[in-house]
């Protein structure tokens, strides 16, 4: 395990009229690290991904990915950082194939005629510098566009490139044999997985699962979680998951954090959060305290 912090909140908060959403949020994933966010319904969990990923601006605090603070930033400019995430509700391209949503993710990573840090760095500075941006970013896309009507040499190489790389993470993902087909024909827990699959598309460092498993039943649920550690391991990731299921999340993250109402209310070890008086009473309950988590094991998909 990396001792580099890939992405920290610092004191993070996000108010929304008089309703505080999120208050006082501080975390830190590491490379190695699989880390679970847990807590009620409206606990504040999404909110926390989505200050995370620049769905949202903090009201106070900060948010670094690497070294750098991404306040303000807008979520395409902190995933080029590093940072990629999924979604409680499948935010796939129903209409495409499996293949080509992973290559949207994967052509992310491509590198254009005029590079993108330099088109950002003039975006972020006076009216004329952002009038050069987009005339860049414009002459990016003239490019790519004349390159794919002539069938150029390079954006054949390139497209090859590509498609090379979407059809490994379909095998990773265990989606192999769905490569053609429309994202929408596919069962509900392979669309969890293509999501992911095209989350890694964009050769994150840090991967932000938001209830990857909700929709599947128990042997699907396991061998998701098993795959989430092999993802960790396989491409040295930091991961964080929000998971209703407290048995797997339990099982499989090394800490936890505990929200409700917006507040963090515990962070530790499994066996901490799960002994933790407050945790119970705003979300375990009693009975959660005579049970046993179940740890994934190896043999899944």
């Amino acid at each position: 395990m990396s001792d580099e912090v890939l992405l920290q909140a610092d004191h993070a908060s996000i108010q929304f009229g008089g309703l505080k959403a999120l208050a006082d949020f501080s975390l830190e994933i590491r490379r190695g690290d699989l880390q679970g966010l847990i807590g009620p319904n409206g606990a504040g969990k999404t909110t926390a991904f989505n200050v995370l990923t620049g769905v949202y601006q903090p009201t106070s605090g900060n948010i670094f990915v690497g070294p750098q603070r991404v306040n303000g930033l807008a979520p395409h400019q902190i995933n080029r950082l590093g940072l990629a995430r999924t979604f409680q509700n499948i935010r796939l391209f129903k209409a495409l194939t499996a293949l080509d949503n992973v290559k949207v993710a994967v052509l992310s990573d491509a590198r254009p005629w005029f590079s993108r840090e330099r088109i950002e760095r003039l975006g972020r500075g006076g009216r004329i510098s952002r009038r050069a941006g987009s005339s860049l970013d414009a002459a990016n896309n003239y490019v790519d566009w004349w390159r794919a009507l002539l069938l150029t040499p390079g954006f054949q190489r390139e497209e090859a490139t590509l498609t090379r790389r979407a059809e490994e993470l379909l095998e990773v993902m265990g989606l192999a044999h769905r490569r053609d087909e429309e994202a929408k024909n596919l069962p509900y827990g392979e669309q969890r997985r293509l999501e992911i699959a095209r989350a890694l598309g964009t050769n994150p460092k840090v991967l932000l699962l938001d209830e990857p498993a909700a929709g599947m039943n128990t042997r699907e649920k396991a061998d998701l979680m098993v795959l989430i550690r092999g993802l960790r391991d396989r491409f040295s990731l930091g991961i964080l998951v929000i998971e209703h299921d407290m048995k797997l999340v339990m099982g499989i993250c090394e800490k936890i954090t505990v929200l409700d109402h917006g507040e963090t209310i515990a962070c530790g070890k499994p066996e901490e959060v799960r002994a933790n008086r407050k945790v119970i009473e705003a979300y375990l309950g009693d009975s959660y305290l005579e049970q046993k988590p179940t740890a994934a094991t190896p043999g899944g998909a």
